[in-house]
């Protein structure tokens, strides 16, 4: 298995092979190989910053004699007009990585900004807002680092991290019971000790999962916001409790004052805008 840093070169290299090939012909044939420069990063719309640490990964690692003077870190809240750093090399190096930076950046600063409104529309509550596995191909790690910028908590990262059993596992089981039971077997046969959530779609599902006992979390797949504090009630804290499903921003307190421990937002990743900046040279 890759570690972060390991899938963050493997996502930087695929990244500069398909964008520049066998090469950016437009930059090669009008700047000089030894002409100087410097470019800033202007921020052209208010949100929350993120991407600053593989922002700097991207320009060493196609240039390691690269400058990057950085002005705002990570987690700061922006506005037009901000400039987060400067970027001093190669004229060749800078025009040739500013799409990466600033397709990673924006994308990354979308999401920390999207998450910390989310974030903020459940001060008070206790309850955390997770990211989901929605993320873009090649880019989880990164996306779920933004998430984290904003405030927000990450649910599991990928498949090997946590035993997460769907409906579909559910049905594919037979039932609750018989999912549990394979869950525990299979844990024990493998030496493993992941923490186990299983999402559940009716109030008999909530019942037996607390029959059994084998699971840590237990999910609450398109519960309405009545039924979620009745189930609440029900669970009583023996169990962590999620909320997922149909919950839509102008719902996401609703459900929290229903006192559930998380509520996943898929909208976190999947469908996120990036936030306007621009990599302009300094005259």
């Amino acid at each position: 298995m890759y570690t972060v840093d390991e899938l963050n070169d493997l996502l930087i290299d695929l990244s500069f092979s398909e964008d520049i090939g066998d090469g950016d012909h437009t930059t090669l044939c009008c700047v000089p190989e030894d002409a100087m420069g410097q470019s800033q990063l202007l921020i052209k719309e208010e949100g929350i910053l993120a991407g600053i640490r593989i922002a700097k990964e991207v320009f060493h690692r196609f240039d390691p004699t690269m400058e990057v003077e950085v002005f705002i870190e990570d987690g700061t809240r922006v506005k037009p007009g901000d400039v987060a750093m400067i970027v001093t090399g190669k004229v060749r190096s800078l025009l040739q990585t500013e799409r990466l930076m600033l397709n990673i950046m924006q994308r990354m600063s979308g999401i920390a900004t999207m998450t910390a409104k989310y974030v903020e529309k459940l001060e008070g509550t206790g309850t955390r807002v997770l990211d989901t596995r929605k993320t873009t191909p090649g880019m989880r790690m990164l996306e779920k680092e933004a998430v984290k910028i904003g405030g927000g908590t990450n649910h599991r990262i990928g498949l090997f991290d946590m035993i997460l059993l769907k409906d579909n596992h559910v049905d594919f089981c037979g039932g609750i019971k018989n999912a549990l039971d394979r869950c525990a077997q299979y844990q024990k046969e493998k030496g493993l000790n992941l923490k186990v959530e299983i999402e559940v779609r009716t109030f008999d599902e909530i019942e037996q999962v607390m029959q059994h006992g084998g699971a840590d979390r237990i999910m609450l797949d398109n519960f309405s916001v009545e039924n979620t504090k009745k189930a609440v009630e029900i669970i009583n804290h023996k169990f962590e409790v999620e909320s997922s499903g149909g919950i839509t921003f102008d719902t996401l307190r609703d459900y929290a004052e229903c006192g559930v421990d998380f509520i996943s937002v898929g909208a976190l990743t999947h469908s996120v805008m990036g936030l306007d900046m621009s990599f302009k040279a300094v005259k």
